[in-house]
């Protein structure tokens, strides 16, 4: 079986692949075929940010940029787009300086690492000046100040071994005082229509398949169901890395246009299942903002900007974080195929490991999460969320425990309840046991100690590389702890509200 040309955009001009395998990287395709050996290996598991490109994508009449894994994205997934490399900034010329102003050697990412010395052994520094490249055309190109706390989370995708990234951060922040380059959007637009044009008609059988529309999509799933189903591919492609599987033909659902929209609808949040994580959790921490840093933490933003909630939650991996959240949102999911569409609670979706309900020629199509109805008067109930991820390394690192309470107070008495969990049994998790020993108790310290005894008793997890079961048991029980305390006011009750420079 055939596949479509592989096109896209690169310094302007278009780039034509032929006989590109469905599997194949866009890490391989960059460094074996097209000699583009700027763009480094270094994890092949999208943990390091060393092969980090930047993407260019058409979106409501302007380019959305994003930086990448290229080491675990397949290369036709990035199909009528731009592409730019570390090589690519000073070769490209519809990257301008201002009118009438000369054109710098660097790219101010460049020259900003250059200034500040965020550059040692070298390995790591294309991946971090095309992250700070993604940076600066989503900040400083719209007009936004980057801000230490900001590079700090977009950046969190790069690893270094040598800088302490002291001087990188300091790099984000000067990048944005040099003399200014930036896209011709107009002319990148014009240009990827004119691409995407071209390459509208393809094959309903050819090796990649990437249907435009929701229908096409599920006739597609229908007639091939032994294809591999991809969207942002962070957990495939590692199948493909590290596993060394093979796919001879693969189904990417991130194309159907029906399945990246976000939307209000009947007192929900309907998330499609091709939203990227960076999008999903831009609409979560929009209606709930102390979420900001769980999301933030849901691995590193370059991961974020490839994977999909619904492929997070299709997925089913115990150790994913999104479900956990979900459940305690009160979540439903959406399967659909060619026979219709059923909905039904996100816990309800999993049998067992990495196992779900799902028919062989369903698809996971929509995330619909509800939204808080208003509160008004004195004796209206009270909301109180929390998210918690403990894991080894505080940034880019998988959760060993995840734990997510949802409780509304009323008169001092917990009156709903609804708790999600991650990483203590074979699948996502809801403590019901847990939620039943807290609704219709009165919140104080009693009720949670009787709730911590019930969360460490209702799950019985293993013991692996990322922490025992002892462990396990007891981070639940300190957690629900840590909850209480917060809701009390105390300010000191986690790491992430530490700020070592307010005690030096």
């Amino acid at each position: 079986m055939t596949t479509r040309p592989l096109q896209f955009l690169r310094r302007g001009q278009p780039v034509a692949l032929g006989n590109v395998p469905p599997d194949r990287t866009l890490l391989e395709v960059l460094r074996e075929d097209l000699g583009c050996t700027g763009t480094k290996e270094g994890c092949g598991e999208g943990d390091c940010g060393a092969c980090t490109v930047v993407l260019g994508e058409a979106r409501d009449g302007r380019v959305q940029y994003s930086a990448v894994n290229a080491c675990i994205r397949l290369a036709h997934s990035v199909h009528g787009m731009a592409l730019w490399t570390v090589e690519d900034l000073t070769e490209d010329p519809l990257i301008e300086p201002l009118p009438g102003q000369p054109v710098p050697a660097l790219h101010p990412a460049q020259e900003a690492l250059v200034q500040c010395h965020g550059s040692q052994c070298g390995f790591c520094t294309p991946g971090f000046v095309m992250s700070l490249f993604g940076m600066y055309q989503n900040q400083v190109c719209r007009g936004r100040t980057v801000t230490r706390e900001r590079a700090q989370e977009d950046l969190s995708g790069n690893l270094c071994r040598c800088t302490g990234y002291r001087p990188i951060l300091d790099a984000a922040e000067r990048m944005g005082t040099l003399p200014p380059l930036q896209v011709n959007e107009n002319a990148l637009l014009s240009k990827l229509k004119q691409l995407n044009e071209q390459g509208q008609a393809q094959a309903p059988d050819f090796a990649y398949m990437a249907p435009g529309t929701l229908p096409a999509l599920l006739q597609a799933r229908a007639a091939h169901p032994g294809a591999q189903v991809v969207a942002g591919c962070t957990d495939v492609g590692l199948w493909v890395t590290k596993q060394h599987r093979r796919f001879e033909q693969v189904l990417d659902v991130t194309r159907a246009a029906e399945l990246r929209r976000i939307d209000t609808v009947d007192g929900q949040l309907r998330i499609g299942a091709a939203a990227t994580l960076t999008e999903a959790f831009a609409a979560l921490t929009a209606v709930w903002p102390q979420l900001h840093s769980f999301a933030s933490r849901f691995a590193g933003l370059p991961v974020r900007n490839s994977g999909t909630l619904g492929g997070n939650v299709a997925n089913g991996s115990p150790i994913g974080d999104s479900m956990p959240l979900l459940i305690a949102l009160g979540a439903e999911v959406v399967l659909a195929s060619v026979r219709g569409e059923r909905v039904l609670p996100l816990e309800n979706l999993y049998t067992g490991y990495r196992q779900n309900v799902m028919a062989a020629d369903e698809l996971l199509t929509q995330i619909r999460v509800p939204l808080p109805q208003p509160a008004s008067g004195p004796d209206a109930p009270t909301a109180l969320l929390r998210a918690y991820k403990i894991s080894k390394r505080f940034d880019d690192d998988i959760s060993a425990v995840c734990l997510v309470v949802h409780l509304h107070l009323q008169g001092g008495v917990v009156q709903q309840a609804r708790i999600g969990a991650g990483g203590v049994a074979a699948t996502p998790a809801r403590a019901r046991a847990t939620e039943a020993a807290l609704v219709g108790q009165p919140w104080t310290a009693a009720t949670v100690a009787r709730a911590q005894q019930a969360l460490a008793d209702e799950f019985q997890p293993i013991s692996d590389m990322r922490a025992s079961s002892a462990y396990r048991r007891t981070v639940l029980r300190n957690l629900l702890e840590r909850l209480w305390r917060d809701s009390q006011g105390e300010t000191l009750v986690s790491v992430e509200r530490l700020r070592l420079e307010e005690l030096a």
